[in-house]
């Protein structure tokens, strides 16, 4: 795997970890389904495939080279992106007019 494909495979799992929460009904996407599942849960929902997400980019970085190390700038840099990612899907959920 090319470290281009590596990249795009990255951020194409960040989009939809971040966006999955706000479209789905289920606790952590396989448990009971809840009507109207409380905000709470989105947002655990959403840091769990976050990290998942995180996980495994780093699990690429170490395949395809040496693994740089990270500071907290790095964590905060992926939350606001995470974040950033997220703002479809809690448009969807929470923004449009039914």
């Amino acid at each position: 795997m090319t470290p281009g494909v590596a990249v795009w495979l990255t951020i194409a799992l960040a989009v939809v970890a971040a966006n999955l929460p706000f479209l789905n009904e289920r606790l952590l996407l396989v448990g009971p389904r809840r009507a109207p599942k409380a905000f709470g849960w989105r947002l655990l929902e959403w840091l769990l495939l976050g990290a998942a997400a995180m996980g495994v980019g780093v699990a690429l970085e170490s395949h395809l080279g040496q693994r740089s190390p990270q500071g907290w700038e790095f964590y905060a840099a992926w939350v606001c992106l995470l974040a950033t990612l997220a703002f479809p899907g809690f448009v969807w959920r929470y923004l449009r007019r039914g």
